[in-house]
């Protein structure tokens, strides 16, 4: 069978917005019978393949919540797919959960190095496997509120993605102006004075350096709406973010 390229592979990332989504990747149509029918059980929704290809062409239009691997697949290692989609900033994020019939100690401390968040080995339990698939979830579900950061009701901030809501509506900064945002957001309260600012930056404009922090704050203030009271100026030091 035709080996997949991984190198070449440049896929978008897009968002699966229904229910959970867990694609499972083994060469063993037993076995993926037997996870589909048991996470079905739990709630839910089921994409399986049997090859690697299948998965990355899947990544082509979809993004699953969680990615159920086999190690030993017909077109594709389990440990260079991992690889793969743990180095790329497009799939870091999704967690996969290792399925082999390797035992051995060193795959297992392979396999969670290159970024796995679990590591089955089969024969398993089918209900230990959709508790430990439970808890992987849970787990990206609770970091990933840390990626989100809430200012009154109606700033939000996304740290991973780079992306600012006015009351839903999405809002066009430059890479400066939300890190500026950032900065001061993820310290309520905290003054920052320009030269800090700028120092975050890293910016070398010391000679201009309070222009510079004004200009990009009244831009970023113009861009924010009704969300820039937030932005509060410090007379004669600098700027905080305030509810």
């Amino acid at each position: 069978m035709k080996k997949i390229d991984l190198e070449s592979e440049n896929l978008p990332l897009k968002h699966y917005s229904t229910a959970k989504v867990i694609a499972v990747v083994d060469d063993e149509p037993d076995i993926v019978e037997l996870l589909k029918i048991n996470l079905e059980k739990a709630g839910y929704k089921v994409k399986s393949f049997e090859d690697g290809s299948g998965l990355i062409n899947f990544l082509k239009t979809k993004t699953p919540d969680l990615v159920v691997l086999d190690l030993m697949l017909p077109d594709a290692d389990g440990f260079e797919i991992c690889k793969f989609m743990k180095r790329n900033n497009k799939y870091s994020s999704i967690p996969i959960i290792m399925l082999t019939a390797k035992g051995e100690e060193t795959d297992k401390i392979m396999g969670l190095e290159l970024g796995a968040d679990d590591y089955i080995t089969k024969p398993f339990s089918p209900r230990e496997f959709v508790a430990r698939v439970k808890v992987v979830l849970r787990r990206e579900d609770s970091d990933n509120k840390n990626y989100k950061i809430k200012i009154g009701n109606m700033l939000e901030i996304d740290l991973q993605k780079y992306e600012v809501y006015i009351n839903g509506e999405k809002a066009d900064l430059t890479t400066t102006e939300f890190k500026i945002l950032r900065l001061l957001s993820e310290r309520k309260g905290w003054v920052y004075a320009r030269e800090q600012i700028l120092d975050y930056l890293g910016s070398q404009e010391k000679g201009v350096l309070d222009r510079t922090v004004d200009v990009h704050i009244k831009n970023l203030r113009e861009k924010l709406g009704p969300a820039s009271v937030f932005i509060k100026n410090i007379r004669g030091i600098g700027y905080k973010i305030e509810e």
